[in-house]
């Protein structure tokens, strides 16, 4: 009897140290989260000398200054999570949300590019609105839901482009492109299907009859949404895998356009007509046309090293929610847009 008395004192005392373990590690992580949005926060009302620059386009890291590099262009280009037509909405939140969003960095005297997959739910100091669109401030929330406090097309682009400009160090971005769900299988079959290999267990479990791990598949049609936009909410980290799926698949789509555009110069056109019927842009169609031949034109192949993911930590309360390592994020922007001020 005593030794069961004992058998059980040491479950009880093992149980007890378990939940306070447990509670101390998500207190932690608590303290963690609450501390990189008090960063956030002191950062957008910081006011000093830097402050100044950046609104002469000058950014200083590790003491030395930087100007805007003029050869380089920054495009914005937002995904976003509706079917049909992208009409004007008069509620705030009816538009969608920017479910993918990725920074074009055009270096316009050498015709090459890198691209920076910019997660979804980044928290950042966005505008937010009321149900009737009236503006009540400013919150620290995901990135993604600066687009729907907007109109659902061009006051949507423009939010999100303030928020990610204000995220990136003051960054001017110098043009964007919206396009919905409904875009998807039409640039993919429009350069003839993109092959892609599932690398992504998430993916294959959604889908086994489609999609086989290790298998090459050629994506076409419906198959490609399918694809680049599951991810299981009840996850944790499910969007920064799918975004890591979205990178393989990019990089394989503009393999195959330039493939594409080799054997029948009326893929660019093709590309670009369906941009302007298709996509919210505050860009001409001569702009996006040097943009997509200079891309398709150049020699050089887009490697893994020209599509750059953001390090930084993940914290799951309600939404997802993901704060990127400054400091490198820092250098990211510095090392693609600016160079050293004369």
């Amino acid at each position: 009897m005593r030794k069961q008395k004992m058998i059980r004192w040491i479950a009880w005392a093992v149980a007890g140290i378990a939940c306070v373990a447990g509670g101390i590690h998500v207190y932690q992580k608590y303290q963690e989260r609450e501390a990189a949005i008090r960063a956030i926060e002191a950062r957008d009302q910081a006011k000093s000398q830097e402050e100044e620059d950046l609104t002469n386009g000058i950014l200083t890291w590790n003491g030395k200054k930087y100007r805007r590099n003029t050869a380089m262009r920054a495009i914005l280009c937002i995904g976003v999570d509706t079917k049909g037509e992208m009409e004007a909405q008069n509620v705030a939140g009816k538009g969608g949300d920017a479910d993918a969003l990725f920074l074009v960095a055009q270096d316009v005297a050498k015709d090459e590019a890198q691209i920076v997959l910019i997660p979804r739910n980044t928290m950042t100091e966005i505008e937010v609105f009321d149900y009737f669109g009236n503006p009540i401030g400013t919150e620290t929330k995901q990135l993604t839901l600066a687009y729907a406090f907007g109109d659902g097309r061009e006051k949507s682009c423009e939010l999100t482009v303030g928020a990610l400009s204000k995220l990136l160090f003051g960054l001017q971005i110098d043009g964007y492109f919206a396009v919905n769900m409904d875009s998807i299988p039409y640039f993919n079959d429009a350069v003839g299907g993109v092959p892609i290999t599932v690398e992504d267990e998430m993916v294959a479990e959604k889908y086994p009859d489609d999609f086989k791990m290790g298998e090459t598949v050629t994506l076409n049609g419906d198959l490609t949404e399918k694809y680049v936009r599951f991810r299981d909410i009840n996850e944790d980290g499910s969007a920064t895998v799918r975004l890591h799926r979205q990178k393989g698949y990019l990089k394989s789509f503009i393999q195959k356009a330039k493939e594409s555009q080799t054997a029948d110069k009326t893929t660019i056109t093709r590309l670009v007509d369906g941009i302007q019927e298709k996509a919210i842009t505050n860009m001409a169609k001569d702009q996006y046309m040097d943009m997509g031949l200079a891309m398709l034109n150049s020699p050089k192949t887009m490697e893994d090293g020209d599509f750059i993911e953001l390090s930084g930590e993940i914290y799951q309360g309600k939404f997802e929610e993901f704060y990127p390592d400054m400091d490198e994020l820092k250098e990211i922007v510095i090392n693609l847009f600016y160079k050293e001020k004369a």
